[in-house]
């Protein structure tokens, strides 16, 4: 593995944002492990994790216009990613996110930010089914912005009709989904540190899908 792999659950369990037992997922699926992003916020890591996703970006050289952070979580992820970018280059970096509910006076709008005509990353914290990241992404294409990369902290490898769903959102973008880690690397980093239970209850887990 990379350092960043090994940088990723190192922090995410320093700040408890990694729990393993018995949860229920958004999907219904039942699942031995669960990864809360806004552990990052709450214990004061999010600059460390904002650092990941900058250094990844930076690695892929990936172009884009402005940064989207779906509301809730990607909201500060946009925010403290875009600061830091524009700390390293000195260039402006825009971002947008959406509301929850569309906003009917003042400016109005579905998204706070602009998006049409431009080249747009999509952050956001976890991918299991890709429900929530297939809405970011029309609700872009919706105004008129172009989704050329989408970035999340954590790959589930979850499986959607036999096919990762990395995979069907690569196709739908037609760009790479790029992940800090996933979780078959978590695998090894629990076996690497000694924790066999750990990484054998989440390779049977896997091997269920």
């Amino acid at each position: 593995m990379k350092d960043r792999e090994n940088n990723f659950f190192e922090l995410a369990i320093k700040a408890e944002a990694l729990l393993l037992g018995d949860f229920t997922l958004k999907s219904g699926r039942k699942s031995p492990y669960f990864f809360n992003i806004s552990s990052f916020f709450e214990l004061g890591f999010i600059n460390e994790l904002s650092n990941l996703y900058a250094n990844l970006i930076e690695e892929e050289e990936i172009q884009f216009d402005v940064i989207f952070g779906p509301a809730y979580k990607g909201i500060p992820l946009a925010a403290a990613v875009a600061t830091i970018i524009s700390g390293r280059t000195s260039n402006l970096i825009s971002i947008s996110f959406d509301r929850k509910e569309e906003k009917t006076h003042g400016e109005g709008g579905k998204i706070v930010g602009s998006v049409a005509g431009k080249k747009v990353l999509i952050l956001d914290d976890v991918l299991t089914a890709g429900t929530a990241l297939n809405q970011s992404i029309e609700l872009v294409r919706g105004m008129g912005g172009e989704v050329v990369s989408s970035l999340v902290a954590l790959d589930r490898e979850e499986l959607v009709g036999g096919v990762l769903a990395r995979d069907l959102i690569g196709e739908k973008t037609n760009s790479k989904l790029l992940s800090i880690a996933t979780i078959s690397q978590l695998v090894d980093f629990f076996n690497q540190t000694n924790k066999t239970k750990e990484a054998q209850l989440i390779e049977e887990y896997l091997s269920k899908q």
